[in-house]
């Protein structure tokens, strides 16, 4: 026997709940090179086959660098599953209620991107709360290429 338990396996032990979050705390998620497995994956996944996305002569001859990104190819990379913040609310997540975004800049084939989600607004109910992300995506040159919002309803903590 061992004293292993599955339910003590996490990446962050102590969770979080509504009331633990504060304004302007940040969220970084891990930058990416977006390589060309990055836009073949993309491709798989939404079934857009437009060439400005996958072929780079076609791109180039229509004056672009590289292959361009979509704008949900470059929304993906703000996903909270890509960074911590999930498993600190492991057991308060309630859902994920909205997202928008605006696409900024164009994010071309091997870019690098940095995302990052800062906590914008917290709205409390009697048992939950809206917390309101603000995502951001920086590219290399430190220009903002994407910024948008998402929001999420967290449990307050148990009594």
């Amino acid at each position: 026997m061992t004293d292993f338990n599955p339910a003590e396996h996490r990446m962050v032990q102590e969770q979080r709940w509504f009331e633990d979050f504060s304004l302007g705390e940040r969220f970084i998620i891990p930058s990416r090179t977006m390589t060309s497995a990055v836009f073949a994956a993309f491709q798989t996944a939404s079934g857009d086959t437009h060439p400005v996305h996958y072929d780079v002569e076609y791109c180039r001859a229509r004056g672009m660098p590289n292959l361009l990104a979509h704008g949900f190819q470059t929304l993906i990379h703000t996903a909270p599953g890509a960074g911590i913040l999930p498993f600190m609310v492991e057991e308060s997540l309630v859902g994920f209620l909205e997202q928008s975004s605006r696409f900024l800049k164009p994010v071309f084939a091997d870019d690098t991107i940095y995302p990052a989600l800062e906590v914008t607004e917290l709205s409390g109910g009697r048992t939950t709360g809206v917390v309101t992300l603000r995502s951001t995506v920086f590219n290399q040159r430190r220009e903002l290429v994407l910024e948008g919002m998402q929001k999420f309803l967290i449990r307050r903590r148990p009594a």
